[in-house]
This record gives structure tokens, C-alpha cells and sequence, in this order.
């Protein structure tokens, strides 16, 4: 797995803000929106599409997607779906999308002129399948879905192998922890240092990990909030870490 952006909503630095953080000259402290990808010998995996993919994808050296995950239907999350028509035009072929009903809904809305007019040469070729309530096939890659919430909002996040990658949550149903079981990598949402209606805090997502007993645990969707990665980091105890966009981590499938 390679962490592409490890950010919040709106990135760090954010727009218009002189703080500590989005001054930073570290570059651990730069931080696009949340994504991540999946790569085996034979398959790639895209986990969200936010408005960052295009050089996310540039940045990574990414130009073949076999399919695309997506979390939830939240801007910073499917913003970039125009973007997979690059991808297209490589593949000569369709792209799916996995995902629930509501964010295929969603995504219909926010991208209705793929739809209204299918053989406009340059609209995004995609096509929708649904994630299964158990474990899935993509190429060679085995993914188990995650049902969790995001404060009232259904999120899917996913478990591959050993390593589980879950993003904008803050609740995990007690059905949904023999999954997480046997964990060697964790990278899991903390927003900031305190307490978010709709994301788990930095404290919160520590205790989880330890709960879990997770080998490691990388903290992502990390906002200007939370202080500089050098600090933050030198007060964290071992083999806890907040991730950085880069960040790669071997996964036994």
C-alpha cells in the first residue's frame, strides 16, 4: 500500500492560513487529500478519487488503475473522478467503481453529464459495481470491506491482507472488529488532537490501535490541527506514527 495523500479535507497547508504548520518547510507537513493505492505483481487498486488524483497519480507514476474503491461520497473524496479519463485513454476501456448505492447516487448527481451523454468523446469511461458485504476479488487482490460510520454517515473501508485502511470514521461497530483482528499495519483517520464530531481524535485512534493490538498504526486525514509531524511524532510511542504522503507499507495478501 502507498499512502498518495494523508491530508483532511482541505490539505495542509490550507489556503490563506500563516500557522506553524501550513508555513512548515518539512515536507512531511504537506499533505494532499486522503487516498491511497494498491499494487500487487498484476493488479492496482485506486482506494478514493479526491481532487488531488491528477497529481497524486503524476507524483506516484501511475498510469494504469484496474479498479477504484471509493470510501464515501464526500467531495475530497470523488472530486477527481473526471480526472480517470487519462486512465482511459491509456486502458481503451472502462474503469469500475466500487461502492455503495448511495455514493454511486451521489456521484450520478455530481457528474451528470458522463451520464446524459455516454458517447461524448473525453467524459470519463466508468461503470458501478456494488461492494459486497464479504470479502471480494479484484484481479488478485482480496479486499474485506469494513461497514463503519463517519458520525451518521455509512462509510466502506477495507482490509487487505494484513493491513486495514480506514478513513473518515469515528465509530466501528462491534460486528465489524473480528475483521480487524491480526492487524501487522493499521492506518486509520485522527483528525487533530482534540475531539471531532465526525472523525476520530488522535487519542481516540491510539486507543484503538492498542484495543486492536495492531503491530503498527499510521495515522492519516491528518489536519493543520494537529501540530507539526517532527512534534507530534517525537510524542508518540513506538511503532505509532502519523503517515506522510509517500508513505509505503508492505502488505502480505
Amino acid at each position: 500500500m502507498k499512502i498518495l495523500g494523508s491530508g483532511t479535507s482541505q490539505g495542509v497547508p490550507v489556503i490563506g492560513c500563516k500557522c506553524r504548520v501550513c508555513t512548515s518547510v518539512d515536507a512531511n507537513d504537506h499533505r494532499l487529500r486522503s487516498s491511497a493505492i494498491l499494487q500487487s505483481a498484476t493488479t492496482t487498486v485506486l482506494i478514493d478519487s479526491g481532487p488531488d488524483m491528477r497529481y497524486q497519480l503524476l507524483r506516484a507514476g501511475i498510469d494504469d488503475i484496474d479498479a477504484v474503491l471509493i470510501t464515501h461520497q464526500h467531495q475530497d473524496h470523488t472530486a477527481g473522478i473526471d480526472d480517470l479519463r487519462a486512465i482511459n485513454f491509456i486502458q481503451k476501456h472502462s474503469i469500475p467503481i466500487y461502492c455503495s448505492e448511495a455514493v454511486e447516487m451521489r456521484i450520478r448527481e455530481q457528474y451528470s453529464y458522463i451520464f446524459q451523454n455516454s458517447d461524448y468523446p473525453g467524459i470519463p469511461q466508468i461503470n458501478f459495481r456494488r461492494i459486497p458485504s464479504n470479502s471480494f476479488l479484484i484481479g488478485d487482490i482480496k479486499v474485506q470491506p469494513l461497514f463503519l460510520w463517519h458520525a451518521d454517515l455509512p462509510v466502506i473501508c477495507f482490509r487487505v491482507g494484513d493491513c486495514a485502511y480506514i478513513t473518515d470514521a469515528n465509530n466501528i461497530p462491534k460486528r465489524e472488529w473480528k475483521k480487524l483482528q491480526g492487524l501487522e499495519n493499521l492506518v486509520i483517520n485522527a483528525l487533530r488532537k482534540e475531539k471531532h464530531h465526525s472523525h476520530f481524535s488522535l487519542e481516540e485512534a491510539l486507543t484503538l490501535a492498542d484495543d486492536l493490538s495492531v503491530t503498527n498504526c499510521y495515522f492519516t486525514h491528518i489536519s493543520h490541527q494537529m501540530g507539526r509531524h517532527a512534534t507530534v511524532q517525537a510524542e508518540l510511542k513506538q511503532n505509532r506514527f502519523l503517515a506522510w504522503d509517500g508513505l509505503e507499507l508492505p502488505i502480505n495478501i
